[in-house]
């Protein structure tokens, strides 16, 4: 998947961190492609990114204009499709990870092809799935689970990939979301995949591989989200992990979105454990990250340290200190 480069981050009138996680993580993970972002107003959040109308990215070389907000349900709201039309109209392609097309989208399709724009759908799978088998493949795969969704999955997945290639191992990220495939450029938004079809999907994003080989498989979900527990669990039959690395944020008491109360980590590898035997008898965990951003370093520090007490398993923040303690166990 090409898209053009380099990218107006469109956060439209987001409210709040969590709600710009795809935009913040391009950001993050490649910089390089980030030129500028554009608010409306009213956003109660920003990029560390200069502010630039789609006019303005254009003639600085923008290529395409990135939605870089997610909501609940994935819909696009009415009072961004002017924005999107004047940023077709300024020169820019647009991709967007929401559930609806793009083209489908108002008189979106219709401006693009008169101007020869390109839309991308993130999030809509470019390719049909057969139904999950189950047979076991060779090589190795990782899989980040959540205690919650947007806890940190994407963010674990991608350092241990870095951390496992600094090691010496073959190792590739494999998304699963809007924004891992945007990241990677590759991959497929298995919440948009139909039910059936889910753990067929996995299997297909990380096929058989040497046996010395690391698939690092970006987690969505969580199997105690009333809302998106059937995604987690057939991505965790597809993907048919040799570990999993249980990902976590340790502020919340009630899972986002929904009034539920958020498991605990025991709970989580417990239950992991249970599912994930049914295509991989030798399942087990490898870690645990914890996104500690909201906590001091004292007590970052002392929160991975009573869950590595409590677990038997290292803990660490990925992004605050790094993740050789888990690389090394998945590495024995």
């Amino acid at each position: 998947m090409t898209i053009r480069k380099p990218y107006l981050l469109y956060l439209g009138d987001a409210p709040d961190n969590l709600a710009i996680k795809m935009a913040q993580g391009v950001l993050d993970w490649r910089p390089d492609w980030c030129l500028a972002q554009w608010r409306r107003a009213g956003a109660g959040v920003a990029l560390k990114l200069p502010e630039m109308t789609p006019e303005a990215a254009a003639d600085q070389g923008a290529g395409t204009l990135v939605v870089g907000v997610v909501n609940a349900g994935g819909v696009l709201p009415e009072d961004w499709i002017d924005d999107l039309r004047r940023a077709l109209e300024a020169g820019l392609d647009i991709a967007a990870g929401m559930h609806v097309r793009l083209r489908d989208v108002s008189d979106l399709g219709e401006v693009a092809a008169r101007l020869g724009r390109t839309l991308t759908d993130l999030r809509v799978p470019d390719r049909s799935f057969s139904t999950g088998k189950g047979t076991r493949r060779p090589g190795k795969r990782v899989l980040t689970i959540g205690t919650d969704c947007s806890v940190g999955k994407k963010y674990a997945a991608l350092a241990l990939e870095r951390g496992l290639r600094a090691a010496g191992a073959d190792a590739d990220f494999r998304a699963t979301g809007q924004t891992g495939r945007l990241i990677a450029e590759r991959g497929v938004a298995v919440d948009a995949v139909p039910a059936d079809f889910i753990a067929g999907a996995a299997e297909w994003l990380c096929p058989a591989a040497d046996p010395d080989h690391w698939d690092v498989v970006e987690g969505q979900g969580s199997l105690f989200h009333p809302s998106f527990a059937g995604v987690t669990l057939g991505l965790l039959h597809g993907a048919q992990p040799d570990r999993f690395v249980v990902c976590h944020e340790p502020t919340r008491t009630r899972m986002r979105g929904v009034d539920a109360a958020l498991p605990t980590i025991a709970q989580v590898i417990e239950t992991t454990l249970a599912m994930g035997r049914l295509t991989n008898a030798d399942i087990a965990p490898a870690g645990i990250c914890i996104n500690t951003a909201a906590l001091s370093e004292a007590d970052a520090r002392d929160t991975l340290r009573a869950a590595e007490d409590s677990h038997g398993l290292p803990a660490t923040d990925p992004i605050r200190f790094g993740v050789e303690s888990v690389v090394a166990e998945l590495l024995r």
